[in-house]
């Protein structure tokens, strides 16, 4: 328990620096921005036969492990999308997930309605994930995918910024409010088709129903792998 908290406070201190720093130059560097022309978000990708099920991490670490060895046993990998407030009280699983091969992605470090907040907020949510992330693992991650779905050409302009492509999805499994393992496969595999990004959280019955959604893509003569390789 002490090492745990330990490592709960390390990265909090860690987050705590980068916010220090982006105090000092966020005007300068917000400021400076000559914005591209907006960049639309990604709702599904160009390949013929890959598929990803990428998965959004703000909570339900206690069903991590099971998805990995799910995704081990089939011998897939896929994107996780992680919330940097997640990682700094999670930075072990973080390291798991990193250490399996899956690719990791920005999800923002507070949730927060990225249409809604302004230039300077959107700046930090995205840079604060990356930084903590990169510290955490050495991962310079290169997709964002906005909370809940929400984004502005504000939010999109920063990312791309940042060295961010905005990735959004091609359909939904609606497993965080559906608790229902049958309709969260029907929703993954009806019509699927090669370049289709699969949106999931880990849930219980995202777990009961992961091995079939794959046996079924599979099936279908998908692969299932990390959202860079399908765009």
């Amino acid at each position: 328990m002490k090492i745990k908290t330990f490592r709960v406070i390390s990265n909090c201190i860690i987050v705590a620096v980068i916010v220090g720093i982006l105090a000092v130059t966020l005007n300068v560097t917000t400021e400076r921005y000559a914005f591209s022309n907006e960049k639309a978000p990604i709702y599904k990708g160009s390949s013929t036969n890959k598929i990803s099920l990428m998965i959004n991490v703000y909570w339900g670490t206690e069903y991590i492990d099971d998805m990995l060895d799910i995704l081990e046993s089939n011998g897939v990998k896929t994107t996780f999308f992680v919330g940097g407030s997640w990682v700094a009280s999670n930075a072990e699983v973080l390291k798991k997930i990193a250490a399996k091969g899956h690719e990791i992605g920005n999800h923002g470090y507070y949730h927060k309605d990225h249409k809604t907040i302004g230039e300077k907020r959107n700046y930090e949510e995205i840079k604060i994930t990356h930084e903590i992330v990169r510290l955490n693992t050495g991962i310079e991650m290169n997709l964002f995918a906005p909370p809940s779905g929400s984004f502005g050409d504000v939010t999109v302009n920063v990312a791309e910024e940042l060295g961010y492509k905005t990735i959004m999805w091609t359909r939904d499994t609606i497993d965080w409010r559906d608790k229902d393992s049958e309709l969260i496969y029907n929703r993954a595999v009806k019509d699927a088709s090669g370049g289709d990004l699969v949106l999931m959280h880990p849930t219980a019955d995202t777990v009961k129903a992961l091995d079939k959604i794959i046996k079924t893509l599979q099936s279908k003569g998908l692969t299932v792998a990390p959202v860079s390789e399908v765009l």
